[in-house]
């Protein structure tokens, strides 16, 4: 099918360049001495009412047919991508916006806009292109919103973002990549389909007038003497048909070999009500008089069917320069949308509130949108996915060159030689080949690698990491995190590390975070995770008792927590470790705990903290009375 579809296509476009040069004027020339003449030898077609030879003005009607059809394709998809993935990068209130115009716009039928067109500018061959552009225009728009929303909510368009890239560049150089495979495949489809509605306009005599004359013309003009000379309309209704066909069968094998090659609803907050409001606190971390980061009271909600999904709750915290926390918790603990929120990358929609979010001099609740820029070298990010975390449309290098060229304005030459040199940084082989290489092309260690180099490539103060050795063997993860620590060590930057696995914790940061149900239960230093009976909170010795190490029983099984986490959407009072803590009390269950230092050095916020093993057995027979 790909064969025969682009032998007849390179015929079409033959015929439509040679056919007018030979035969042009001999087609528009009246013979009245040959009218209405039969077919025959001199005329395989037969003559029309003024004499012309019918194939020859077939042939030469191909032009017009095809540029008007191509020319009204393209116009359509063109307006139809602006509308449709641009306001992926204008941000959520243009997606709303562009959404109801393109629903408005499909809810009229198109034979409607094509005659409200030609009313408006009358009829023409002009006219005809515009009133089909008009009608193709809303479902490219379609297309191009559907696929662009996955682009949309991707870490590569986030760290773009984030980095500065221009709206212009993030449109070129990211959507507009990732889109384009069902996109070229849609415009050569609809070729055909705009080829059959220009001929039905001209058909109808909106669409080319004389002394002009496509497909549609042609068969208009023999539509008059069908029953005594049929032969008039052959060529013309051949021609329309087999064009139509041919750019048919050219999209659909496009998309085969691309397939082969490649191997809801938004609810405002008018419904929601008011966006939530940080809680007020009972104390707050005193941060360091050198904190880097310094988090007060933030909590991040998102618009659910029936209100505000809360997976943040008052969360403080400080890092100070240089030091390298974790932070870990269950699935669903509020982790990672803690450090997006942090790194002014929260999903669309979201509501962020805090007292204080602090990086060094930037106040983030109120910083300008040059300072947001700023951020982008000064806070590194490395995501979960580094297959999805990389731009697979763009060359890895070009990736990493984005943060020179967009905040040094380094030259493209100058850019690609600081990617190589940060690829070289990070232990990967050949870096210069593989920085002409596409992120496919790279094994799950070596794109991670690449996203820690990307992340160093504005020396930033702070590098959040999302998970960073997800889905990676053991050899491969133990270079990933001695990577990551040198990087830190050279560079002096701190880090926040989020991870599941608290033996990657214990092994790279100074002190963790735990998290539970979107709230810091404990703050504590690594040293004594390696002793779980010197922790405070129940869920975080839980959580140590629950890591083997080489002198761990076999024959019995691993310490596990009963239970499940409490859902998102519940709003429950008091502690949410409750229902799963041995040492729950009424007061537990009725009011939140306060954080409070503690003496092992951290904090914790727990009503019945665990100090000794004599203190947790009174703890219990004090629950159990």
């Amino acid at each position: 099918m790909a064969i025969l579809s682009l032998a007849f296509t390179l015929l079409f476009i033959v015929v439509a360049i040679v056919a007018p040069i030979l035969w042009g004027e001999q087609a528009t020339v009246a013979n009245p001495s040959a009218i209405l003449t039969p077919p025959g030898p001199g005329h395989p077609l037969g003559t029309d009412a003024l004499g012309r030879d019918i194939l020859l003005r077939t042939l030469v009607a191909t032009r017009l047919s095809l540029v008007m059809a191509l020319v009204a394709t393209v116009m359509g998809a063109v307006v139809g991508l602006l509308i449709g993935a641009l306001p992926t990068v204008l941000g959520p209130r243009a997606q709303r916006l562009f959404s109801s115009v393109i629903n408005t716009w499909l809810a009229f039928p198109v034979l409607l806009v094509a005659m409200l067109t030609v009313i408006l500018l009358g009829a023409g061959s002009n006219t005809a292109v515009i009133a089909l552009a008009l009608t193709m225009t809303p479902s490219f728009a379609r297309l191009a919103q559907t696929l662009s929303s996955r682009v949309g909510g991707s870490e590569y368009l986030a760290a773009a973002r984030m980095l500065g890239v221009s709206r212009s560049r993030q449109f070129t150089k990211y959507v507009l990549p990732n889109i384009a495979e069902p996109v070229i495949v849609n415009v050569t489809i609809s070729i055909g389909g705009g080829l059959l509605a220009l001929s039905s306009l001209s058909f109808l005599g909106v669409g080319v007038q004389p002394p002009e004359y496509d497909w549609g013309r042609l068969l208009s003009e023999a539509f008059a003497q069908v029953y005594t000379a049929p032969a008039a309309a052959v060529g013309p209704g051949v021609a329309v048909v087999l064009a139509g066909i041919t750019f048919g069968m050219l999209g659909e094998a496009l998309a085969g070999h691309l397939r082969t090659q490649g191997g809801g609803k938004v609810l405002s907050r008018r419904k929601l009500g008011a966006a939530p409001t940080a809680p007020v606190p009972a104390t707050d971390v005193p941060a360091a008089p050198t904190a880097l980061l310094e988090v007060t009271g933030l909590s991040v909600a998102f618009p659910g069917p029936h209100g505000w999904i809360r997976p943040v709750h008052d969360v403080t915290f400080s890092i100070a320069p240089g030091e390298i926390v974790g932070v870990v918790g269950e699935s669903g603990s509020g982790k990672s949308v803690t450090m997006m929120a942090v790194a002014q990358l929260a999903d669309a929609g979201a509501a962020v509130t805090a007292r204080t979010l602090r990086f060094g001099h930037d106040d983030l609740l109120a910083s300008s949108s040059e300072s947001r820029r700023t951020l982008g070298t000064k806070i590194g990010v490395i995501f979960q996915d580094s297959l999805t975390a990389l731009n697979p449309a763009m060359r890895v290098g070009s990736q990493l060159a984005e943060v020179p060229r967009v905040h040094g304005k380094a030259s493209r030459a100058s850019a690609h030689r600081s990617a190589v040199a940060a690829l070289d940084a990070v232990r990967i082989p050949e870096p210069e080949r593989r920085a002409n290489q596409f992120p496919h092309e790279f094994s799950g260690g070596m794109r991670q690698r690449a996203l820690i180099a990307m992340a160093q490539m504005g020396k930033p103060s702070l590098i959040i990491a999302d998970e960073p050795t997800t889905a990676l063997d053991v050899t491969v993860q133990q270079r990933v995190l001695a990577l990551l620590r040198r990087e830190c060590e050279e560079t002096g930057a701190a880090a926040i590390v989020v991870s599941h696995d608290i033996a990657v914790l214990a092994e790279l940061c100074q002190r963790v975070l735990v998290m539970y149900a979107g709230r810091i239960v404990e703050d504590v230093d690594v040293r004594l995770l390696a002793t779980p009976e010197l922790l405070a909170h129940p869920y975080t010795r839980a959580l140590a008792a629950s890591l083997p190490d080489l002198d761990t029983d076999r024959t019995r099984p691993l310490a596990t927590i009963p239970g499940e986490p409490p859902a998102l959407t519940e709003q429950l009072p008091g502690c949410a470790f409750a229902a799963r803590c041995p040492f729950a009390t009424d007061l537990c269950r009725t009011e939140t705990p306060i954080a409070q230092d503690h003496q092992h050095g951290g904090r914790v916020a727990c009503w019945h903290p665990q100090d000794s093993p004599l203190d947790r057995q009174r703890t219990l027979e004090g629950a159990v009375l």
